[in-house]
């Protein structure tokens, strides 16, 4: 396995962190991950150690304001600086693996910026993989809380307005910790402007999922307490793809590539992956 990292300029100058492992062979094909709200590209290492191992190429950046990569924290202008920086990117990963086919691991936030890009890009991928997607508010948040976040959100864009609680993060201890533990992870409160943002993201990926139409695979952890459940179940029956999959494992948490029963669920998005991008003969 061959891990190398780098920078690359994005929104407004930022400099973008990325990262990517690949196979001792030639690759055959390449999975492009999108993480999520506070975390960062390294916390996907079984993902990581899982497929490079079977001939998969793995990309993955820190979005804006997360991770290694510049801005401030949790804060963007708009939903574009996440958008436009996997865009670049995923020219980046175009011209490195050409002809190979990319799917498209989105994980939370980073399954509705995915969602959110596919509505525009789509074609640029053989399928995609989105696991715990953040795709709908969670019944934990008022409508009060979301209009003082959108009033917020014009006012005082940066200020802290809620948190994500680590426990429930995965089921296993030492993830939380870790995950606690990591300079990397923010945890300090989501900034009101990138709530606003996240929420209109929301709206309109429900809203349009119907053009969605390539190859789809959505990952939900049953006990999830981070995001709403039901939004994996909303997302798949609104997608307009004739080859989609949901599978909802009972009892796991938010992080289903970081629970103890990873294994299980490394090996089914394996299986899927199998499908669409057989091994050569």
């Amino acid at each position: 396995m061959k891990h190398k990292d780098g920078f690359f300029k994005g929104v407004r100058e930022a400099k973008i962190y990325y990262q990517y492992w690949l196979p001792d062979g030639d690759a055959r094909a390449a999975l492009l991950i999108s993480h999520g709200l506070a975390e960062h590209s390294g916390r996907y290492m079984n993902v990581v150690n899982h497929f490079v191992p079977r001939g998969y190429a793995v990309y993955a950046l820190d979005h804006y304001g997360h991770g290694r990569s510049e801005g401030r924290r949790v804060y963007v202008k708009g939903f574009a600086d996440f958008t436009d920086v996997l865009k670049q990117y995923l020219a980046m990963v175009h011209a490195w693996q050409q002809d190979k086919l990319i799917f498209l691991l989105g994980h939370s936030m980073g399954a509705l910026i995915s969602a959110y890009f596919l509505l525009e890009h789509q074609s640029e991928f053989a399928g995609a993989i989105l696991s715990g997607p953040s795709v709908i508010v969670p019944k934990n948040i008022s409508r009060a809380k979301i209009a003082v976040a959108q009033v917020l959100s014009t006012i005082a864009p940066r200020v802290g307005i809620m948190a994500l609680d680590a426990s429930g993060v995965s089921r296993d201890p030492s993830v939380v910790r870790a995950y606690i533990d990591d300079p990397l992870v923010y945890n300090g409160k989501t900034t009101a402007r990138l709530g606003s943002e996240l929420l209109k993201a929301m709206q309109r990926v429900t809203a349009e999922a119907s053009r969605i139409t390539l190859p789809i695979m959505i990952l939900q952890g049953g006990a999830d307490r981070l995001v709403d459940p039901a939004g994996a179940r909303i997302l798949y029956d609104t997608v307009g793809s004739s080859d989609k999959t949901l599978k909802v494992y009972n009892g796991l948490y938010h992080e289903v590539y970081n629970e103890p029963e990873h294994n299980q669920v490394l090996g089914d998005v394996e299986a899927w992956l199998e499908k669409c991008a057989p091994s050569p003969s």
